[in-house]
Order: C-alpha cells, then structure tokens, then sequence
C-alpha cells in the first residue's frame, strides 16, 4: 500500500511538485510544495490564522516550529526575527527537504531543519509555534504536546493552531487539566488559534514512541547547530 500520510518519514506518494504563496501583510514568500506534505496545494487556512494573529517572535533567541511541513511557518518566523535560530522540527524527510529550500531560496540563513530527534536541538525555547499534526490521533498529539511544551523558557509561551472540527475545544480543556495557562487568541473560518503559558507544575515530560515527532534528544544544545537551512537527521536515525 502507498504511504501518502503526511506525518511518515518517507512518504511514497508520487511527486507532484507545486508551488505556494504566502502573502501577508509583511513578508512575501513563494514556497515549493510536493505530495505527502501537509497542504501542499494552498496555505492552509489554520496556518493563515495563526501567521495573522499569533504574538510576534521575540527579536532573539531560539524558536520552534513544531510540525513544519514544507515551511511557511518556519520561514515567517525567521523573516520576522533575523537575529533568531528558528528550528523547523518534522518526521517526514520530504518536507524538510523543502523547508530547507525554500528557506534558501527565501535568504533566510536562520532556519535549521531537523528530524526530533536530533541532539542539536536546544533545550529550551523563546517561543514555539505550531499547527500540529492532529491526524497522528488523540494520544499520539497528548504525547507530543508533553514532550514538547515543557521546554518554554521562563516566560515565553506557545501558538497553536487546530480545527475545532478536529478537536480543538477539547485540546484547549485538556492542556488546561494538564496544569497550562490557555487563551484562545482567535477564532476564524472553524479554526481555533491557543496561546499557552504558565504551566502551574513542572512534572517530568513523556516521550513518543521512536520514530515519532518525540520531544528531542536528552542530550539536546550540546553540539553545533547545523548550517543554515539545511535539513539534517540524527546519525542512526531510520
């Protein structure tokens, strides 16, 4: 059976190559796209949402795109906040492949395109922005958010995106039971967009299974970032 699913490493779908803009009020961006990436034939409305009302990213520091795809979260941020390293975080080998090019042909020497497991990702993050992916299942997206959301820095918070159709509503009430302090920031076209700050405890964050989008390596920011937008897979990755 073709594996044409968007959170899979090596998604088998034929290519199908395509191109997406990305038009917003500040940043301009025409994006490569391919099959057996999420949304490659438009930018996706949640996306959108959250490109237009997220917080800004901070001028500095390190930022995660969680989930990234083919890159137009990861490349705004980093057209956004120069003086950043935004880390572009996926499975699928394919959407990191263009991420890092887009990000190249974009000019944005500030992205680094990583697999989850990577041991260069840091520790902590000045912000994390993200339209997850909510077809891994409910579990799956429990387990991804716990391993991922703990490495805030002290103050900085998270943007996600998700349908309410797909469980937004009751994602807000759950990161809520998780001890997070969640605002919804806007609300367009069935999507809902979440700030989350504040966790009121702090206790040891889960895992995912190997292969999964996982929360980093445990021995994460004690190597050398990788290059510019280039995509990189931790040594023994499958």
């Amino acid at each position: 059976m073709t594996s044409q699913h968007y959170f899979e490493a090596r998604p088998r779908a034929a290519h199908r190559p395509g191109r997406v803009r990305v038009v917003l009020p500040d940043v301009y961006l025409e994006l490569d796209t391919d099959s057996g990436v999420f949304s490659p034939g438009r930018l996706d409305p949640g996306t959108r949402l959250l490109l237009e009302r997220a917080a800004a990213p901070p001028p500095a520091g390190d930022l995660l795109d969680l989930g990234c795809g083919y890159g137009p979260i990861a490349c705004v941020l980093a057209a956004r906040s120069p003086g950043s390293v935004v880390w572009a975080v996926d499975v699928n080998e394919r959407a990191l492949g263009l991420c890092a090019r887009n990000a190249e042909a974009a000019g944005l020497g500030n992205v680094r395109c990583v697999t989850p497991d990577d041991p260069r990702i840091p520790r902590r993050f000045a912000g994390i922005w993200s339209n997850p992916p909510v077809r891994i299942g409910k579990t799956p997206l429990h387990d991804l958010l716990r391993g991922w959301l703990p490495r805030l820095a002290p103050g900085a918070s998270a943007s996600l995106v998700m349908g309410r159709n797909l469980g937004a509503d009751s994602l807000h009430a759950w990161l809520e039971q998780e001890g997070w302090s969640v605002t919804r920031l806007a609300a367009r076209s069935g999507y809902r967009l979440l700030g989350i700050s504040a966790r009121r405890a702090e206790p040891g964050s889960r895992g995912v299974p190997a292969g999964g989008y996982g929360g980093g390596s445990p021995h994460a920011g004690n190597g050398r970032p990788p290059g510019p937008a280039e995509p990189e897979r931790a040594r023994g990755d499958s």
